[in-house]
């Protein structure tokens, strides 16, 4: 085999794993009661300090306490998982993920990130998701539907996740959350 075909063949299994990868993870979020956040974190997450991050405007914490902020490690991803459930209602649906073909995986991405200890680790790729659900606040049962997008990155070399980005729309959420007092 020639240099330039085991470099294509390595990177071929690379987008592979990773494509697959994510695949499951998405898989794993339309079958909830099956897949609690601790099964979610120990079969998708790498072991060595997974992040969750969704984005948002940090002043919505007061009702989206889950917003805006990187929670880093098994501990911090659980208590992200945690906040939002007791906030928001998830509700999937066949068509919440696309296909096989609508995961965008860059197998060559190279992502560095500081770990807590101040080590470097480096994680190639980054697969990109864009997903479709109704969510519905827990405390006033307001729901609406949204598109919202993941990031994963800092892949491991067994293509487990290192950090997981949302962005969805926080507006909704802050909306139907609310109680109908009036935020100045």
């Amino acid at each position: 085999m020639s240099m330039a075909n085991s470099h294509h063949e390595i990177a071929k299994t690379r987008y592979s794993l990773l494509k697959d990868r994510t695949q499951a993870f998405c898989s794993a979020f339309l079958d909830l009661p099956n897949n609690p956040p601790e099964k979610i974190l120990s079969e998708h997450f790498t072991k060595n300090e997974p992040k969750i991050t969704e984005h948002g405007p940090e002043w919505t914490n007061k009702r989206l306490p889950f917003l805006g902020r990187t929670f880093s490690g098994k501990d911090e991803c659980l208590k992200y998982f945690s906040l939002l459930s007791e906030t928001l209602e998830f509700i999937p649906n066949k068509t919440t993920f696309p296909g096989r073909d609508g995961i965008i995986v860059d197998d060559r991405a190279s992502v560095r990130a500081l770990s807590i200890e101040g080590k470097g680790r480096d994680g190639r790729g980054v697969v990109s998701v864009v997903g479709q659900a109704e969510f519905k606040a827990v405390k006033t049962g307001r729901s609406w539907e949204e598109k919202f997008i993941y990031r994963l990155s800092e892949f491991d070399e067994d293509g487990m996740i290192g950090h997981w980005e949302i962005w969805a729309d926080p507006l909704s959420a802050w909306v139907a959350v609310g109680d109908g007092e009036q935020d100045e």
